[in-house]
């Protein structure tokens, strides 16, 4: 029995290892509008959700109807991301595939569950689940396609599901893909009041100004602040409310005590 288990660790390792050193080839990922299971484009912000984890994870993302500059025309050295949906009684289970432009699956994740009731905080936190063992491969782009390529005879490139739009040259219109840190909002602070799924964040009033759900990662919940929704992490001590607006990384830093 123990011969097996340290054959069954073993060969994990080295899957993990080989997904690790394979992803490393790739310099971005494609994230669609919408998954096969959802109705409408970015329903429950779940597209929104898949582009702010994978740059937490390294990777430069990029929406399927995003401009893209000349660095990422190769679309084989991207990836393209999809989350698939298996069906469970009373359970949402979630899980990540990264396939190359041949549609090869590259990496697949681990099962992300989720027991919430409601959709949308399911949905997030099985996908914010399933995240964890891409965050495992700590991604570290290495140049792998371009620096692999020899000399072949012409192949046919069978054509893909997602086109993306590519720009002529780099231009002033390419929006910036830095971090904007908000310093001015939410100096005050702010007082935790527990909830069935969190906390809600109040001020002096009181009002209340965050609602914040638990996820199964320490110190990360997904967040709302009136219609905008994001996320509420700690980054060195300090508590940050994190959303995209106009596909541009906002980052707030929030005094809260717990």
């Amino acid at each position: 029995m123990y011969m097996k288990t340290k054959f069954f660790v073993l060969f994990l390792f080295v899957v993990s290892y080989s997904f690790a050193q394979s992803v490393n080839d790739y310099k971005g990922v494609i994230v669609p509008l919408k998954y096969d299971f959802l109705k409408n484009d970015n329903q429950y912000r779940l597209s929104t959700l898949t582009k702010f984890n994978l740059k937490k994870a390294g990777f430069e993302a990029f929406y399927a109807n995003e401009s893209v500059s000349n660095e990422y025309n190769d679309r084989c050295n991207l990836l393209y991301i999809d989350v698939k949906k298996e069906n469970a009684f009373l359970i949402t289970k979630l899980f990540i595939t990264l396939k190359d432009c041949y549609g090869k699956i590259v990496f697949q994740s681990e099962m992300g569950k989720s027991k919430e009731k409601d959709y949308e905080l399911a949905y997030s936190e099985a996908l914010n689940n399933a995240f964890q063992s891409v965050n495992a491969l700590q991604y570290a782009y290495n140049g792998g396609a371009e620096t692999k390529k020899v000399a072949v005879a012409p192949v046919s490139v069978p054509a893909i599901a997602v086109a993306i739009p590519v720009v002529a040259s780099q231009s002033n219109d390419i929006v910036s893909k830095d971090i904007v840190e908000n310093t001015t909002a939410n100096t005050d602070l702010l007082y935790a009041q527990p909830t069935a799924t969190g906390f809600q964040l109040i001020d002096s009033e009181p009002k209340v100004v965050y609602k914040i759900q638990k996820t199964s990662v320490k110190e990360y919940y997904t967040a709302s602040k009136g219609n905008i929704q994001g996320v509420f992490i700690a980054k060195d001590n300090q508590w940050y409310f994190e959303y995209y607006q106009n596909d541009k990384l906002v980052s707030e830093k929030v005094a809260v005590k717990f």
